[in-house]
């Protein structure tokens, strides 16, 4: 009978699900006594699982097309959720259609696998895939063409109800209403999730998920003690547990539809640490005569409401959890005032100024500048002149003007409590030889584990 069992359990297909949690830090998942994650944990338990070395920048767009497609930013072309086009001053929104490398579910669609995608970062609009592609976070709204193909969509609708991508907005101070709106969010989604994998007959089935990254954003604070705003004995200090084991609950029930033929994948594409101010890019940049804008600002105002004096500025910044900063280079931009033969003198100067630029009291916080060309095999499209890590993600950067000061304890984009770290999560159910802790992983690594899975 044992035999038997042997040579029927061969002939069973074998297939790969991936949860992916966006911004989850090993901290956290593998390591908090104070998170209540069993399901999850009890995975662990029973997978090798290793400490995720995410990609510069630690963003969602791009870090999870570096994790599927095994490509660095510079050779994606892709620096951010909104990344600059050849020629122009502006930053547009990432689009699938931005992504020219094969993608994991791109390679066994080839060998005939059957594939669903849901939600993977950049995934609007969705692609033609051999199985089923859903729309990521960046879908305008529930209207638009979310679906591969596109009849799932009424299909969605009617079975598990309006598409839901997102939270509507994260950044506020309305925290009750963000919280019910995450637990909807991850009611919603996991709904979805365990449709398809009890719906399709998939191969390969890979989602990722926002919730605990809105949760990041929007509860840090209440969450960690050593948080700048962090308040003793506040009422939502456990938001942040109780949504851990709800999302625990989540897994646990969406596991409960998966057998024993299925390798079962967690992964997060970066992790996530407490905030505690922003660096005014824009501001220093002005300060040391690098930038020059059409008038002086009316209070904290966006620089593109202003308008930059394109015949006097040399470079300029972009905000967000890490700095941009781009050359007005001549020749190479339609009002380049800098002469290509000073731009390495510039970036340098840049460079070196930014390192050395602590918080208000002029202690060191440990930032990092760098050049494309120095961190990536090949810097495609329109790549940063400087990439800007400040303070080693303790620290973000402020792109508006009007503070006075190179220092802010707010954010310009909203209320946002966390930035993301350099460490996510990877694990992977294996054999008894190979579990427990495996030390660290490169992202890059991480889409040639899950294809030999399918081999």
């Amino acid at each position: 009978m044992n035999f038997l069992k042997k040579i029927l359990s061969r002939r069973r297909k074998k297939r790969l699900l991936v949860i992916g949690l966006d911004g989850v830090p090993p901290e956290m998942a593998y390591d908090d006594p104070g998170l209540h994650l069993p399901h999850l944990r009890n995975l662990f338990a029973s997978s090798a699982t290793y400490r995720m070395k995410t990609i510069i920048p630690p963003i969602t767009v791009p870090a999870w097309a570096c994790m599927v497609t095994g490509k660095t930013p510079g050779e994606l072309g892709i620096y951010g959720f909104r990344n600059r086009r050849a020629g122009a001053y502006q930053l547009d929104i990432v689009t699938s259609l931005d992504i020219h490398h094969s993608a994991i579910w791109d390679v066994l669609g080839r060998k005939g696998k059957n594939v669903c995608v849901i939600g993977v970062p950049p995934s609007y609009p969705p692609r033609p895939v051999n199985g089923i592609m859903l729309g990521c976070f960046l879908t305008p709204d529930s209207d638009s063409p979310y679906a591969y193909p596109p009849e799932i969509k009424s299909e969605i609708e009617a079975n598990v109800g309006p598409f839901q991508f997102d939270v509507r907005k994260f950044r506020t101070d309305d925290k009750e209403n963000l919280l019910q709106q995450i637990y909807d969010l991850t009611e919603y989604r996991f709904r979805l999730y365990r449709y398809f994998i009890r719906r399709s007959e998939w191969d390969f089935l890979m989602f990722v998920d926002m919730g605990p990254d809105r949760m990041h954003h929007g509860f840090w604070k209440f969450y960690d003690p050593h948080h700048i705003r962090y308040q003793k004995d506040h009422p939502l200090n456990s938001a942040m547990h109780r949504y851990y084991a709800e999302l625990d609950k989540k897994i646990g029930e969406l596991l409960e539809d998966v057998d024993d033929t299925t390798t079962v994948v967690v992964v997060s594409d970066h992790g996530a640490k407490r905030m505690d101010g922003g660096i005014c890019i824009n501001e220093w940049l002005m300060k040391h005569g690098y930038l020059h804008l059409t008038r002086a600002p009316d209070g904290i105002e966006r620089v593109d409401d202003i308008g930059i004096d394109w015949s006097r500025t040399i470079a300029w910044g972009e905000g967000g959890y890490y700095g941009r900063i781009f050359l007005n280079i001549k020749g190479r931009e339609k009002n380049g005032v800098l002469s290509p033969k000073d731009a390495e003198k510039v970036k340098r100067e840049i460079i070196e100024g930014l390192e050395e630029l602590g918080d208000e009291n002029g202690q060191p916080i440990g930032t990092k500048v760098y050049k494309p060309e120095d961190i990536y095999p090949e810097a495609a499209g329109t790549p940063p002149d400087l990439i800007a890590i400040f303070g080693d993600l303790h620290w973000r950067s402020i792109g508006s003007v009007g503070y006075g000061s190179f220092w802010t304890r707010e954010n310009d984009t909203g209320p946002d409590d966390a930035n993301h770290s350099w460490h996510g999560i990877f694990s992977v159910t294996a054999d008894t030889s190979n579990r427990g802790d495996a030390g660290e992983i490169s992202i890059l690594d991480i889409h040639k584990i899950l294809l030999s899975h399918l081999e």
